[in-house]
């Protein structure tokens, strides 16, 4: 995949306001887009983990999930390096699971890009909200953001609506920064059994999510207003 060095990606650094990740720029501290969709979480999807917790028991439900993170950071790298065209090599067990998991996204899914902008790609939307995506990049002959997604299981598509939002923050900020018109994003899935999905999300579906992430923002801040009045 050949590297395109159209866009200049801003660096930044992170930083813990009361335990929720915000980026900052210029001394202004922006949440994360995780952080705006943890907030504005609807009561059903709490509940419904809160469920799944009292169901697997609070030991195994922290388990499960320190075990999917750990394998996703560790195939988020590997994909990464790939990417720049450098060589890693995790020989851990989780390692080698990730290793066969990043195998399959770069088979089925960067097959398909011919070009990228940046790996890792810090985007803000000024005084808003910030985000890093994965990767953005010609997928299929356009423009595209794209997430890198672990799984435990294979995933329909209404249980993934916050990637999507994700997506179409990240791409609000990029086409606010750069002057860009990015209406098309890429969930690259693999289970930890190695199966491969792909979502594409673009068109009138990602305007909506576009739409979506921004009641989401104002829901945000209107909760802080509430709290700090």
């Amino acid at each position: 995949m050949k590297k395109n060095n159209s866009y200049r990606y801003p660096k930044t650094q992170r930083e813990s306001v009361n335990g929720k990740r915000h980026y900052v720029f210029d001394k202004e501290k922006l949440p994360s887009v995780t952080t705006i969709l943890d907030i504005t979480q609807p009561a059903e999807k709490r509940e419904s983990l809160k469920a799944w917790r009292l169901r697997v028991g609070e030991d195994s439900a922290a388990r499960i999930m320190d075990e999917a993170a750990t394998r996703g950071t560790a195939m988020h790298k590997i994909l990464e390096k790939y990417v720049l065209g450098e060589g890693y090599l995790d020989q851990t067990s989780v390692g080698k699971q990730a290793h066969n998991m990043a195998l399959q996204v770069i088979q089925q899914g960067l097959s398909n890009m011919t070009e990228y902008y940046g790996t890792e790609c810090t985007l803000f939307y000024p005084g808003l909200y910030a985000g890093q995506t994965d990767l953005v990049g010609i997928h299929k002959g356009q423009d595209a953001i794209i997430d890198f997604k672990q799984s435990n299981k294979p995933k329909r598509r209404e249980w993934i609506e916050d990637y999507c939002l994700q997506l179409a923050a990240y791409a609000m900020a990029h086409n606010i920064l750069f002057n860009t018109k990015i209406t098309k994003g890429v969930v690259m899935m693999c289970t930890k059994d190695n199966y491969y999905q792909e979502f594409v999300i673009e068109g009138l579906e990602f305007q909506k999510y576009m739409h979506n992430f921004l009641r989401r923002v104002d829901e945000y801040y209107s909760s802080r207003a509430k709290t700090s009045g």
